[in-house]
């Protein structure tokens, strides 16, 4: 068991196209997708250089996460389940036998990557303005989100794949690229409602719900290997499992909120900036 942990935390780290111009594309990709997506939340990376720290912090907590942890409590589970049934009949309930295994993948992982959002929360003294701490899982989300990508599309490039394949079977040949822009945009709204959960006190169950929400998303692959789903469905599934979410995302990113005036004092209420602070007022939280 130890050993095909660590295999499949290396796994992480390993360039199966090799040096060159394909990891390179790999990882342009990949930084690219995540770019792209985390452009809408705006983060103030450059003025919060912590944030940085935070986008390192679960690129490579959540690896580990997934192979220290969640790898052998699918395994337990999965063995769990063979106790009370036998294969015949999970594979008969296979809809039902995979929901354990599904919320496992995100209760791990989107712990693993709300770590750093808490340290910064703590750093904070506990209290950050809920769109921050939005802005702060999000970033967190794209530091695993990018480093999974790249990974991704190394295994693509490494089964041989090139520009002739469009040319060969079109749009389809960039269905593994497709998904894995939907799937970054996923993981980046999964964390970032998680930090918004955190920061406005809802934490635990903010996180329970990014975690079903990742459940969800990866529950397209049980549904593509009932084929209950065709490829082209599963991938219109992610896709719209990711838009959905990061709607929902950037709508709490950038809502105007109203401070109501107090009791007795007849005054329009009080527009906020987008820290939820009146305007002309500054946060000194980090």
């Amino acid at each position: 068991m130890i050993d095909y942990m660590v295999s499949s935390f290396l796994s992480f780290f390993q360039n199966p196209s090799g040096w060159g111009v394909y990891l390179a594309m790999a990882i342009g990709l990949a930084i690219g997708f995540g770019g792209v997506w985390l452009t809408g939340y705006w983060p103030p990376l450059f003025k919060k250089p912590w944030l940085w720290a935070v986008l390192v912090g679960s690129a490579f907590l959540t690896p580990a996460a997934v192979s220290f942890i969640q790898l052998p409590l699918q395994i337990w589970t999965g063995q769990a389940l063979n106790y009370f049934w036998s294969q015949e009949t999970l594979i008969r309930w296979i809809l039902l036998a995979a929901i354990p295994s599904m919320l496992l993948t995100g209760l791990v992982q989107e712990g693993a990557k709300l770590v750093p959002v808490v340290v910064y929360w703590r750093r904070s003294g506990k209290s950050l303005d809920p769109k921050l701490g939005l802005v702060i899982g999000a970033v967190a989300g794209a530091g695993f989100a990018i480093f999974e990508a790249q990974l991704a599309h190394n295994q693509i490039f490494a089964s041989g794949w090139t520009w002739g394949a469009v040319q060969t079977y079109g749009l389809w040949a960039l269905a593994g690229f497709w998904e894995r822009f939907f799937t970054v945009a996923a993981h980046i709204a999964f964390s970032g409602l998680a930090g918004y959960g955190l920061a406005k006190g809802w934490g635990w169950q903010f996180y329970l719900m990014a975690s079903v929400l990742h459940g969800v998303l990866s529950y397209g692959a049980v549904l593509w290997q009932t084929e209950l789903l065709t490829t082209i469905q599963v991938e219109i599934y992610i896709a719209a499992v990711a838009v959905l979410v990061t709607g929902w995302a950037l709508w709490l990113r950038w809502r105007k909120r109203t401070v109501a005036a107090e009791p007795g004092i007849s005054s329009p209420e009080v527009m906020t900036t987008e820290t939820g602070l009146p305007p002309g007022e500054s946060s000194n939280q980090e």
